[in-house]
């Protein structure tokens, strides 16, 4: 069966209660999507916690090198990455227990996505957080 993502229902009540987001492989540079998404995401009240190995601070926010790093707390993971780094963002999802994983537009690991979901994982797929926020929560 292939992946499907969640009915917006389910979106709209990851939207409502995540609180702390972290976004693997946000940049620092302004004009990339991550970072606009990113400053998106605190202007509408939620907490970043940056990962990226290269980097120390980003958005006022200290950064971390992997999702094995960052403080408890995380509600969503929000990746930034090429699918070809799914896999790994996904293993350490599930040894984090973190409840929830978002792929952005153009991030597509179809088994990476269905193990997440088989490990109890909310997981959305080739969307952006910003538009489907724009959408299920104005």
């Amino acid at each position: 069966m292939a992946f499907q993502n969640p009915p917006g229902d389910e979106i709209r009540h990851l939207l409502q209660t995540a609180k702390t987001i972290a976004v693997v492989g946000l940049s620092p540079k302004q004009d990339r999507a991550s970072n606009g998404v990113s400053r998106g995401l605190q202007h509408f009240g939620y907490r970043i916690v940056p990962v990226n190995p290269g980097q120390t601070e980003l958005l006022g926010e200290k950064c971390y090198p992997d999702l094995l790093s960052v403080p408890d707390g995380i509600d969503l993971v929000d990746v930034f990455r090429a699918p070809e780094y799914v896999a790994e963002v996904v293993d350490q999802c599930i040894a984090r227990k973190f409840p929830a994983i978002w792929l952005q537009e153009g991030v597509v690991d179809e088994a990476a996505a269905e193990r997440a979901q088989a490990a109890g994982l909310l997981v959305v797929m080739d969307r952006c957080i910003y538009k489907d926020y724009l959408l299920y929560m104005n």
